[in-house]
């Protein structure tokens, strides 16, 4: 090989080698050479100066793109061949025993397939490796030549894409130059190409360019030339976008303003490969800033630039009124010493960030004194330095603060309302959200913060607190725990409850921490070392509740009236909130107790034994309508009642209190049956003008003699619209006691007709009906509970019945009852006692 062919081997091996790195399309050869010849790592490497792994498959992270000298490589043995290289024990074999990889371990075994562009210029190999010495049949040769085939054609590919894809990109930024010159470097070889237009522009002759960097920087001016190379440097580093505008100095000696534009092409993997561009004179533009500067005269935005030592060269108008100092004083002084505060501000953070990385910065800050004012400022380089516009927007600064703190306002009365929407279990919930609160209230409105509640009884108790410095919170909860048994009548907080107003303490330590007593306390409220404070009732319904207590540090200002309004909004809700959960669990009580009265204990005959369960719903706003009854008839068959009446109030509850006793009247008589039991209820409740809705199953347990002495049992069932109870048998087998079609529920029509059916189970059998709280809810379609609770059934079916009952609610309910719940549940004793 010739040296001019070498060294365009050479310059075709690093083009490759940009384009080619970790690309996917050849990823998917070297994976499927593994595959096929069950070997440890398939790698492709392009030689030119140095072996270059470009792609991988069976390498740890990180080593596609590493460097080998030739001197360590078996590919470029490979290529000294020109044929397939076959090692099938490398420390053995004279050709590469003595190589690095070899002599490491790392190779054992290897195959190697030169890699052959058109016009047959070897430029790598696709091999194929192992550390353990392995043979290598005929077939793995042909098979790994093949694949190297199909690598070569992509890395020839791979060339025309990009070859293609920068003509285009050349084209269309040319276009967008006006076509003036366009420019491609390529950053692995350095070599930068340049059209006639641009060889031109920069005053060289076609020959004496050497398409080079340093040759383009040696023609430009020299103040602008480490702001250049740094700027594409940086459009490199960052896959970006070269904008900028550079002197140059032509031999005649004549300055010529040039602007360049440049784009960074990357491979698969984002990784640079060269740089595509166009550029164009700019001269004439300069001759418009006389114009210019009489356009930024006229600007209602301040503007000013500084040159490359950040002195002032030039000021506008509107920029001489807004720093309140003439231009005279400006020009030619340095913005840092004119104005010292801008040192170590955004102000410099910006400013220096505009022209070290040569693009716009925009950004809001405050200047102190004697400016005392916020400043939307927009900055960029430019060839001479920095040009900045600004405007003062102090007072839109104060409006858009004022509207924020109105939304933070609006969205902390609205979060302590959905806190305080969980308060209305019990007065462990209501705790727990008095917490919840407390946390939300630091540090929007204050430091720390602790609320206090008002018992029943009178006694004040501190129930939540918080501090938004984590190592401060258990000095909070202590101070909280021992504070009321040491305040001083007139303690803010005590005035507060007496008066039912606000007090705002502007010196903490002077109205509270000084009347302390020694000891505990005192310590406490030194370390929490509040400055202000503000003390809110907790008033609903013309009472108090109690109270929030909302404290500053000294690094904060005293509360403001918009503070106190917001506070005030605050302790509204959580008051209100408290009083709805106080009346509720009145409410609750007395519909429960109702109900519970209304629900008598079940008979236990001796040839069975029944358990009943009534649980109401957990976070339900009233009590239901569930109920059971379970009575003996005089002829000794037992009578299973389950039902459930439309509502959840306590008119709901009074209403299955009536029919519950109706029914008994109804079903006490001797040998009536349940669809007799249901017809003569619906007429009742008709007849009577009742208006109530329910749904209802009666099951009658039942036997003769003959049945006795066979150790069976008769069930007969009827049903309005309830749903179905369950049997279980003794072997396990679970029975729904469904009729052939739903019949309608109690209340709806007085003369519809009520079917019973019957089936027949052996001694030891269990029978449960239940509610469709059970069943059912927003979380739980019927038909899935229904099934759900068979499953549980046949698990459970052998525990004593008591734990039964208990595990299937347990079981089928364990976040929480969604709806009352009530059971019944007859288990048969296996033999006559």
């Amino acid at each position: 090989m010739t040296a001019a062919a070498d060294v365009s081997r050479l310059d075709l091996v690093r083009h490759l080698t940009g384009s080619a790195v970790g690309a996917r399309n050849l990823q998917r050869l070297t994976d499927l050479a593994v595959r096929l010849l069950d070997c440890d790592v398939a790698q492709i490497s392009l030689l030119g100066e140095v072996q270059t792994a470009v792609v991988a498959t069976g390498l740890p992270p990180g080593a596609v793109g590493t460097q080998l000298p030739l001197t360590d490589s078996l590919c470029a043995v490979a290529i000294a061949g020109a044929a397939p290289l076959v090692v099938e024990d490398a420390a053995a074999d004279p050709r590469v025993r003595d190589r690095q990889p070899v002599r490491s371990g790392a190779i054992g075994a290897y195959l190697g397939i030169p890699l052959v562009v058109p016009e047959d210029q070897p430029v790598g190999a696709l091999c194929a490796y192992g550390p353990r010495a392995r043979s290598w049949s005929d077939r793995d040769v042909a098979v790994l030549r093949q694949l190297a085939a199909s690598v070569a054609t992509e890395l020839q590919l791979t060339t025309v894409t990009a070859e293609l894809e920068g003509n285009r990109l050349r084209f269309e930024l040319a276009i967008d130059a006006a076509g003036i010159g366009s420019f491609d470097w390529d950053l692995g070889s350095g070599r930068l190409i340049w059209d006639d237009r641009l060889v031109e522009l920069f005053g060289f002759e076609r020959g004496a360019f050497d398409e080079s960097f340093d040759s383009f920087l040696g023609r430009l001016h020299p103040e602008d030339r480490q702001r250049t190379a740094e700027a594409a440097q940086a459009v490199i580093e960052q896959n970006g976008v070269l904008d900028v505008e550079y002197r140059v100095q032509l031999p005649s000696g004549e300055t010529r303003w040039v602007q360049g534009r440049g784009r960074v092409v990357v491979d698969d993997e984002g990784r640079p490969l060269r740089m595509i561009g166009a550029a164009y004179d700019t001269t004439p533009q300069r001759d418009g800033d006389a114009r210019v500067a009489r356009v930024l005269e006229a600007m209602k935005a301040a503007f000013f630039s500084l040159d490359r030592q950040w002195r002032f060269s030039y000021v506008n108008a509107e920029a001489e009124r807004v720093l309140g100092t003439s231009r005279e004083d400006l020009l030619g002084g340095v913005v840092w010493e004119l104005f010292p505060a801008a040192v170590g501000s955004d102000f410099e953070r910006h400013y220096r960030a505009a022209v070290e990385l040569g693009s716009e910065q925009m950004f809001e800050a405050y200047y102190p004194a004697p400016l005392d004012a916020w400043f939307e400022v927009r900055a960029w380089p430019t060839p001479d330095g920095l040009s900045v516009s600004f405007l003062d927007v102090t007072e839109r600064r104060a409006a858009e603060e004022q509207a924020r703190r109105s939304t933070t306002r609006l969205s902390l009365v609205a979060q302590t309302t959905s806190a305080m929407s969980a308060s209305l279990g019990n007065v462990a919930s209501e705790e727990r959200a008095l917490q919840r609160v407390a946390e939300l209230l630091v540090s929007g409105l204050g430091d720390w913060v602790i609320i206090s509640l008002v018992d029943e009884d009178g006694r004040m108790r501190d129930v939540a607190g918080w501090h938004r410095d984590a190592a401060l919170r258990q000095t909070v909860a202590r101070y909280a725990a021992l504070r009321l048994a040491s305040l001083q009548p007139g303690a803010p907080v005590l005035q507060a409850l007496a008066s039912g107003q606000v007090f705002v303490v502007d010196d903490v330590a002077e109205a509270v921490g000084r009347t302390l007593p020694p000891g505990e306390v005192s310590d406490a409220f030194g370390r929490l070392a509040p400055r202000s404070a503000m003390t809110l009732p907790l008033s609903a319904r013309g009472r108090t509740l109690g109270a929030l207590s909302i404290y500053r540090s000294a690094d904060r200002p005293v509360p403001d009236e918009e503070d106190v309004a917001t506070a005030h909004d605050v302790a509204g809700r959580i008051a209100l909130a408290l009083d709805n959960a106080r009346l509720y669990r009145q409410q609750r009580r007395l519909a429960e107790d109702l109900q519970r009265s209304l629900l008598t204990a079940p008979p236990q005959p001796d040839d069975a034994e029944i358990v009943v369960r009534y649980h109401p719903a957990m976070a339900a706003a009233e009590v239901g309508g569930d109920w059971y009854d379970a009575f003996v008839q005089p002829s000794g068959a037992t009578m299973l009642v389950i039902g459930d009446v439309v509502g959840h109030d306590t008119e709901a509850a009074a209403a299955m209190g009536q029919l519950r006793g109706m029914l008994r009247g109804v079903a006490y008589r001797d040998g009536i049956g349940p669809a007799r039991v249901l017809g003569d209820l619906d007429a009742t409740v008709q007849g009577l003008g009742m208006g109530t809705l329910a749904t209802a199953a009666i099951v009658r347990v039942e036997q003769d003699d003959e049945e006795r002495a066979a150790g069976l049992t008769r069930l007969r069932w009827s049903n309005a619209g309830h749903p179905p109870p369950l049997v279980v048998h003794p072997g396990g087998r679970i029975e729904v006691l469904a009729g052939g079609r739903a019949e309608l529920m109690l209340g709806v029509d007085a003369g519809t007709r009520r079917t019973e059916s019957q089936t027949t189970v052996a001694r030891g059998a269990t029978v449960l009906l239940y509610t469709d709280g059970l069943v059912e809810g927003r979380d739980l379609l019927l038909d899935e509970g229904t099934e759900r609770l068979v499953v549980a059934l046949r698990e459970m079916a052998d525990l004593p019945l008591p734990e039964l009952c208990d595990a299937l609610l347990e079981r089928l309910r364990p976040e929480g009852l969604q709806d009352d719940v009530a059971l019944v549940a007859v288990r048969l004793h296996p033999q006559e006692r």
